[in-house]
């Protein structure tokens, strides 16, 4: 009788004991994204986990079901908003202008089981935004903070009443995006305020509600 050597069964078990393993992993759970989101790579331009929460609590308290997401990076900040979508039965739009950076996050995405949730656009949003169908109930603007007013203008007619916008880096960039804030103020259509939700970076996010 032909037998296996030893080193060779090994071997074998190892292969098949870590491809069950893979296979056992349920990439939706709350306890996989948890741990995949500790090692996403954090740049200055990510989302602090608090900030990133606070995106989470307000789509899911506020039920909301279309969202659009401007400035991508990593994706920690898309995942959160996955997550808290997926819950809702929405979707969101994540748009990143750098094509690297929208493939990564577009894979990391993929990683966590949210591909059908999360929509990864590689451009610039201020040419997106305005071929984008349909109403939408939320948008989060961090990208160019000069640019903040011409993105919510490109996309403010397919907001719908009681939509929620998000705007981040409100204080530390308040110079370079003062016409928006001013244009939030001003505006009759909003109610809005500024929050600090983390207080890693020492700024805060506009928080505003769509009147009509």
């Amino acid at each position: 009788m032909k037998t296996t050597h030893p080193i060779r069964l090994t071997a074998l078990c190892l292969v098949y004991t870590l491809a069950m393993s893979a296979q056992s992993v349920d990439k939706t759970s709350d306890e996989f994204r948890a741990r995949f989101l500790e090692q996403i790579p954090s740049t200055s331009l990510s989302s602090t986990h608090g900030d990133a929460m606070m995106l989470r609590v307000l789509i899911q308290t506020g039920n909301l079901k279309r969202g659009i997401e401007v400035g991508v990076a990593m994706g920690f900040g898309a995942i959160h908003m996955g997550m808290a979508f997926e819950r809702t039965g929405g979707t969101l739009t994540a748009i990143e202008i750098d094509p690297e950076r929208a493939k990564g996050a577009r894979g990391r995405v993929a990683e966590v089981g949210l591909s059908k949730t999360v929509k990864v656009v590689a451009g610039d949003a201020l040419a997106v935004l305005p071929k984008l169908e349909g109403e939408y109930d939320f948008i989060y603007i961090d990208a160019h903070k000069p640019d903040y007013l011409k993105y919510l203008k490109a996309v403010e007619p397919k907001l719908r009443k009681g939509a929620v916008v998000v705007a981040d880096n409100v204080i530390v960039s308040a110079r370079a995006m003062a016409d928006f804030l001013e244009y939030m103020k001003a505006s009759k259509d909003y109610e809005s305020v500024t929050i600090r939700a983390s207080d890693e970076k020492r700024d805060g996010m506009l928080v505003a509600y769509k009147k009509r």
